[in-house]
């Protein structure tokens, strides 16, 4: 098999069927969708921690948002809606999923492309309408959608319900429904491109964790999707076409009684369609961050990954207990508390497979020879932000405790822990890790080692503050906490929060100039600057069009040779004939 020809300027790099343009399309896409919410972010801080200043250049700037230099209290929770939507769905979800997977799996299972490059393409440019239309609802006349992320009825079904109900809620819920099209279409094609082709020798126990992650991941998104496709579809037709399946009979707004609706419906039915998708989407993300780590881990201790194959089953372990646990975001709901019961059993029960990922890296470090670049740094990171937010879990598993902890901030902190720290961790480890084989450069080693010592503490730190927040009572979603007197005391945690959160967001410009500055001015990079034994990591710096110049490789072993007494670099590529390595030594008994 020899290299595609390589296509022309419009092909390559705008609809270009290359995985790896695509990759680096859906990878700035994410990243300028990152600075809107990101803005948006420190607008909600700077509310919270100073809600009764005036900031006139904020009107200038944001006139929508903005009168006479207060944020419109409307507007806040268009901000916040808009925020959560655009951070989960259209940076992560893209950066971390989207470019990541597009661009390792084929290299790493040793194919040309993915299995279907036109696919792969639309999939790229049905999320462009996507994020048009959700920046483009800001411009609505009653504002963007203000019913929240998770836009439960009745707000989000009746455009007269609140301000934010009107165009805007139903431009988010069409580009919500274009995004789980994009999503779905790169899903099936994760899956087919793994099962069908993989290389010579590349068995389905030979796969990186990365490429395992990414497969989970996409079996969990294709069996979920359909529960939100339906959801919008049915919140949609309750908006336009006069439908009530999630609106109930006797319906007050504004002191009118809604008798033109058939009513019956249940506002109960959209959250358990939203959070049969919603639940299962939080490993759909966490988990590529984790196999991302499992790959710099190994390569950074020169150690195999400790427990591969158990990693693996408790990978699917997780997959499997992620799509029936999704109860205990309704524990208040007025569930049964038999039902509350289960979700509690259920959902703690995952810990358990999640323990032993955690635990199987923390093995990877016995006895290793720690090369410690940044990419390594925040894999590591990554282990101390699942510990911290995975204890704040276990209170919100609990029906018990979840009743008092519900909505409020203690929510919002463990939320941000593990869907947004272990997550960016994952991005930024990867974007380390695979820079130079994404554009042949060398990202600047100390510039990174000041975004991560800028970026790390400070957002674990103000996370885990949100947690004293929500014990303390203050909910989520409130525009001013000094107007309630029993939050006035603990207001200086607002303040002390936002500081260190506006610091982290601060230290994002160190890394965006690294990656600028480096995509064209850094070092050159190697074909294997990592020594590290994956596929990719056996072809040119960039990765030309068909991935290798001559034959794909051949798999001769599993993915993490490291430490082997045969080989005098210490490590065997995958490609690499021989016999295959002694493994790893177990964990001493006192350390298990």
């Amino acid at each position: 098999m020899t290299a595609h020809e390589t296509p022309g300027f419009w092909r390559h790099y705008v609809f270009s069927t290359d995985h790896k343009m695509i990759a680096k399309q859906y990878y700035f896409t994410a990243l300028v969708m990152a600075v809107f919410a990101a803005v948006w972010s420190m607008l909600i801080r700077l509310q919270l921690a100073l809600p009764g200043h005036t900031w006139p250049f904020l009107s200038k700037l944001f006139p929508g948002l903005y009168q006479e230099g207060v944020l419109l209290p409307e507007r806040y929770l268009s901000l916040v809606t808009m925020h959560g939507t655009v951070m989960i769905f259209f940076v992560i979800s893209l950066a971390l999923v989207s470019s990541f997977g597009n661009f390792v799996i084929p290299l790493q299972v040793g194919a040309r492309d993915m299995a279907y490059p036109f696919l792969n393409m639309l999939s790229y440019w049905t999320v462009v309408p996507a994020c048009l239309l959700m920046l483009g609802s800001f411009f609505a006349p009653d504002g963007a959608a203000g019913s929240g992320w998770t836009a439960y009825p009745p707000l989000s079904a009746l455009s007269e319900a609140a301000p934010g109900s009107g165009l805007g809620q139903t431009l988010w819920i069409l580009a919500m429904a274009l995004w789980i099209a994009s999503f779905t279409m790169g899903g099936l094609n994760f899956i087919t491109t793994i099962l069908n082709l993989r290389a010579r020798g590349m068995s389905m126990r030979r796969m990186p964790l990365a490429t395992w992650t990414f497969f989970i991941a996409s079996v969990i998104g294709i069996l979920c999707f359909p529960a939100l496709t339906a959801a919008a579809i049915m919140l949609l037709l309750d908006r336009v076409g006069a439908t009530s399946f999630f609106l109930p009979s006797g319906l007050v707004v504004a002191g009118q009684l809604l008798s033109y609706r058939g009513g019956g419906g249940s506002p109960l039915l959209f959250q358990h369609l939203f959070w049969f998708l919603g639940h299962p989407e939080v490993y759909v993300l966490v988990l590529p961050a984790l196999g991302i780590a499992f790959d710099v881990l190994a390569a950074g201790a020169r150690r195999p990954v400790y427990g591969y194959h158990t990693s693996i089953w408790a990978l699917i372990v997780v997959a499997v207990l992620s799509m029936i646990v999704w109860g205990h975001h309704m524990f208040v709901s007025g569930m049964n508390p038999y039902v509350g019961e289960y979700f509690s059993i259920a959902t703690v029960t995952i810990t358990a497979p999640f323990a032993v990922l955690a635990m199987n890296m923390v093995g990877t470090l016995w006895r290793a020879e720690i090369r410690l670049n940044t990419a390594l740094l925040y894999a590591l990171a990554m282990i101390a932000a699942i510990g911290v937010g995975g204890i704040g879990g276990i209170f919100l598993a609990t029906a018990t405790s979840d009743i008092y902890l519900h909505n409020s901030y203690f929510v919002v902190g463990h939320f941000h822990l593990m869907i947004a720290v272990v997550t960016f961790f994952g991005i930024f480890a990867g974007t380390y890790h695979w820079f130079p084989k994404l554009f042949g450069r060398m990202l600047n080693e100390a510039l990174g080692r000041l975004h991560f010592w800028l970026t790390v503490p400070a957002v674990i730190v103000g996370f885990v503050a949100m947690h004293l927040l929500g014990m303390a009572g203050e909910q989520r979603h409130l525009y001013d906490p000094t107007a309630y007197a029993f939050l006035q005391p603990v207001q200086w945690l607002n303040v002390f929060i936002s500081v260190v959160l506006g610091v982290a967001a601060a230290a994002q410009f160190v890394f965006l100039g690294n990656l600028f500055y480096s995509m064209f001015f850094g070092a050159p990079a190697s074909e294997n600057p990592w020594e590290a034994t994956t596929l990719e990591w056996t072809t040119p710096s960039p990765a030309p069009h068909g991935n290798w110049p001559g034959e794909v490789p051949t798999v001769y072993c599993e993915p993490y040779e490291y430490r082997t007494g045969d080989d005098p670099h210490g490590y065997r590529s995958q490609a690499t004939p021989g016999a295959k390595p002694p493994a790893a030594e177990p964990l001493p008994q006192a350390a298990r």
